[in-house]
């Protein structure tokens, strides 16, 4: 058993490449082999969101606070709140963040396939956030 307290692990900033806007990283746990699991909470301020992206075997997000909302390629945008689980198949091309009026922060949980656990693609444009 490993107990990482909330002191021994760091906030970092979201990387522009991989993020539009504000958006801070928790990452206390990450996959120690034989394990493939990682996982970190994730804040994104109002309009922030991630870049599409996808996971080589899937994610699971666990929406902890605010709202916001998740796009699937191809599909409209969907809200999500606090309480709300959305199951990310292997490899579906999707963006996550908050929406235009509030914060959202969830727990993102991912397993890494050959030690990758995302591909990052292109931003998401404003028309896209939109949902025009």
């Amino acid at each position: 058993m490993n107990i990482i307290h909330n002191d021994q692990h760091h906030s970092a900033t979201g990387p522009d490449e991989w993020f539009t806007g504000t958006v801070r990283i928790d990452m206390p746990f990450s996959q120690h082999t034989p394990g493939t699991v990682s996982g970190g909470s994730v804040t994104f301020e109002p309009r922030a969101r991630t870049a599409w992206h996808t996971h080589p075997l899937g994610q699971i997000l666990i929406v902890t606070a605010g709202y916001g909302w998740v796009q699937k390629w191809g599909e409209a945008k969907q809200v999500i709140q606090p309480g709300d689980v959305v199951i990310i198949a292997a490899n579906e091309k999707h963006w996550h963040g908050a929406s235009d009026q509030q914060f959202m922060t969830h727990i993102a949980l991912q397993e890494a396939q050959h030690q990758q656990v995302v591909i990052w693609l292109e931003k998401v444009t404003d028309a896209q956030y939109q949902g025009k």
